[in-house]
């Protein structure tokens, strides 16, 4: 268990469990708990400065969402880090696409004066991102940035309550895998901002169907180029 746990304080306000949840799910999406390791109740209330109560609450919800998995016939304190699999990433990246692809026909559907805006944003994150690519050395920290941004400002602009919690629930999963595979992604991000640019123009011409099949392939194509990289580098934590 890493020294880089901290204390539930460290965390977003909120209940202590919450505040154990989003602590522990960002060690996870951070790959400071690595995929494969187990996860010891005790020990993280106890670096967490908690009882085990709000820790068992929170492990319990990283299993449902699938941040955390146990053998079966284990009790709580058998749980690891899910690992990171080819077939786990195809099927989230997929998942991912499905959900912004609606936020993105949604945003296809705005008032006229709502979707320039949101135009307009989406352009300078892609410009950002087109940089970071071409950068020497690449930033994959700016790059990986704007990326995220370009993403969340189409669900932003767009998705009711209920889309966005499960967009909150599952993007971070998928963001487990970029983060530690960014590295190896970076050789044809030439495509990568093409394919913002036709979802981007979908979305300024209130093409509905087109905007969410853009997004739809976007998340496609990265869920084949990453189960290449997989493939290569080797699945985390899987033994």
């Amino acid at each position: 268990m890493p020294d880089s746990l901290g204390t539930a304080a460290d965390a977003p306000h909120g209940s202590r469990p919450e505040q154990v949840y989003q602590r522990l799910r960002d060690l996870i999406v951070q790959g400071l708990l690595a995929p494969g390791s187990r996860i010891v109740e005790t020990e993280i209330a106890t670096r967490l400065g908690v009882s085990r109560t709000p820790v068992r609450e929170a492990l319990q919800r990283l299993q449902q969402e699938g941040y955390v998995m146990g053998s079966p016939g284990a009790q709580q304190s058998r749980l690891t880090v899910a690992p990171l699999t080819r077939d786990d990433v195809y099927e989230l990246l997929n998942i991912v696409g499905v959900l912004e692809g609606l936020g993105a026909r949604i945003a296809a559907l705005l008032p006229a004066h709502a979707r320039k805006t949101l135009v307009r944003d989406l352009k300078t994150l892609n410009g950002e991102f087109h940089r970071a690519g071409k950068a020497t050395p690449i930033d994959h920290g700016a790059l990986y940035d704007a990326d995220q941004r370009f993403h969340r400002g189409i669900i932003e602009s767009s998705a009711g309550p209920r889309l966005l919690s499960l967009h909150d629930a599952v993007k971070p999963q998928a963001e487990r895998y970029i983060r530690l595979y960014i590295s190896m992604l970076t050789s044809d991000i030439r495509t990568s901002v093409y394919e913002h640019d036709v979802i981007t123009t979908a979305i300024d011409d209130g093409r509905a169907d087109d905007a969410e099949l853009a997004v739809q392939v976007n998340w496609r194509h990265a869920a084949d180029r990453l189960s290449k990289v997989i493939a290569m580098a080797g699945e985390r934590g899987s033994w």
